[in-house]
């Protein structure tokens, strides 16, 4: 007597240890996954306090810049938000230009704030011509 060999009734299936470790690898990767998600939302945070303080340092820049008369001074500001604005202007290449009517100012715009507990920095610097003060 010959059996016939029926592909439908046969119990073969997943045993449980495949199942397991089906699983332990799906929760794995749902894992790593979300761990990419939060330290892209960081990131994202991160970002958008660099562009924020970028565009008042910006701002702070030009108000320098559009001075009548810009001098060589410094001097610090404090925002009602927790921006630290630091300004300096300085003579530059001042054995160069000694001979010229126009003196050459570097003006430094440096923003500092704090978020959850660390100090972040941005630093802008230009030059400007003058006409020499007499």
């Amino acid at each position: 007597m010959t059996r016939n060999h029926n592909p439908l009734s046969s119990r073969n299936g997943f045993t449980l240890l495949e199942i397991l470790v089906a699983l332990a690898i799906l929760a794995t990767a749902v894992t790593i996954m979300f761990q990419l998600f939060s330290a892209s939302l960081r990131n994202i945070a991160v970002s958008e306090d660099v562009v924020a303080a970028s565009l008042k340092a910006e701002a702070k820049m030009r108000e320098v810049l559009s001075k009548e008369e810009l001098v060589v001074d410094s001097w610090e500001e404090q925002t009602d938000d927790g921006y630290r604005f630091v300004v300096n202007i300085t003579d530059t290449l001042q054995q160069k230009t000694d001979s010229l009517p126009m003196q050459l100012l570097q003006v430094d715009v440096a923003i500092t704030w704090t978020k959850n507990s660390k100090e972040r920095s941005l630093r802008l610097k230009t030059y400007k011509t003058v006409h020499r003060q007499a």
